[in-house]
Formats: structure tokens, C-alpha cells, sequence
């Protein structure tokens, strides 16, 4: 669609990017050799990454596998999220209160109290990272699924952030991880899967 002497420019100039953005070297290079041990190395990291995943799988049905088909009904959550969250969560029926899972994790908030001044402050950072740090990521994978998979932690988060005049997000993504620990915890207590229309009219999740 485009003339013979503007094709041959571009064609010219995307030699010159090539040339600029990948230097030569000969096929038994050192520097080839380098990045043929990297890849080797990525691979093998990447089986055994694979290889413990299906062991953690092996290890959930054993030991909790209507957790793993709960979290899994839940729009943003895949196999490896959903494996991650049990491993770091562990079993919820031990917890009595979602707050008590907050607290685990890390996204309670805290206080700061002298004398007669009783003050709120951010979350307090306690319990664990790295599930606080899936739970995060959750609301991100979520967020790249919800014109096909409604969720309405979504729907609340988006709400937040059209109406938040803060151009960082933070804050709203914390509070969309409360109301995602409080629908995991509620799944679980009632060992029920994830219903959008369910979800939608229950003002408590």
C-alpha cells in the first residue's frame, strides 16, 4: 500500500535499528555462548517451576481441594494464584473473623496512641508479605479480566477510582484487598463458589 521508494527507505531504516540494537557475533561466539547457557539455565528453572507447582497441586487435593475449586471460581485467580494463596493462607476455617485474616496478613490498620490522642495510621505491615503481596497482585490479574469475568471487587474498585481525585491508586487497591480477603474467607466459611449476582447483592463481602 505504500510506494516502492518509501518501502525502500523504511527498509533501510530498519537495518540501521537492527544494526544498532543487536551487535554481531559469530554463531560459537563466547558472547552467543553466554546467552545459550542463560536460556538453558531459564529453562531448567522454568521445568522445575513447574514441577513444584504440580507437586503443591498434588499436595492441596489431598489436604484442601474444595479451597482450591472455591478460589478458582473467583474471577482473576488461576491455578498457580489460587495454589500460591492456599500455601501462604492456609486453611481459613481457622480464623473466626475476615479481621483476623487482615491481621495475618498484614492489612490491619494501626493505631497510634499518646496520652489522650488516639490516632489511625496505615496499614501496619505485620504477618505475611508474601501473601499480602499475592492478595495485591490479585486485584491487578482482576482488573485484566473483568470485561469478560465481572467481579464486584472490581466493579468497587473502579467505582473508587473514577471518584478518587489522588493520582495514585494505593489506598483503593488496599481496600479492594480487604473486600477480597472478606469474600475468600466467606466462600470458605460457607464452602461455597464465587456468584457475581450473589456477590452484587450481598453489601457484607
Amino acid at each position: 500500500g505504500i510506494g516502492r521508494q518509501r518501502a525502500q527507505y523504511l527498509t533501510a531504516r530498519l537495518y540501521a535499528f537492527a544494526r544498532q540494537a543487536y551487535p554481531y557475533d559469530r554463531k560459537d561466539g563466547i558472547t552467543v555462548r553466554a546467552i545459550q547457557r542463560t536460556i538453558s539455565n531459564l529453562l531448567s528453572l522454568s521445568n522445575e517451576r513447574d514441577q513444584v507447582i504440580n507437586y503443591m497441586e498434588k499436595l492441596t487435593k489431598v489436604v484442601n481441594a474444595r479451597a482450591l475449586t472455591i478460589y478458582l471460581s473467583i474471577p482473576g485467580i488461576a491455578r498457580t494464584t489460587a495454589l500460591r494463596l492456599i500455601a501462604e493462607l492456609g486453611d481459613l476455617r481457622r480464623f473466626n473473623t475476615s479481621a483476623q485474616v487482615d491481621a495475618f496478613v498484614g492489612i490491619d490498620p494501626g493505631r497510634s496512641q499518646s496520652g489522650d490522642k488516639d490516632s489511625r495510621l496505615g496499614i501496619t505491615k505485620h504477618g505475611n508479605h508474601i501473601a499480602r503481596k499475592i492478595l495485591y497482585r490479585v486485584i491487578t490479574q482482576m482488573e485484566t479480566v473483568r470485561a469478560t469475568q465481572p467481579c464486584h471487587i472490581t466493579d468497587y474498585y473502579d467505582k473508587k477510582k473514577q471518584s478518587s481525585h489522588s493520582p495514585g491508586y494505593k489506598k483503593i487497591a488496599i481496600a479492594s484487598v480487604h473486600k477480597l480477603i472478606r469474600t475468600l474467607f466467606a466462600l470458605i466459611k460457607h464452602n461455597q463458589l464465587y456468584d457475581y449476582n450473589i456477590a452484587t447483592k450481598n453489601q457484607r463481602l
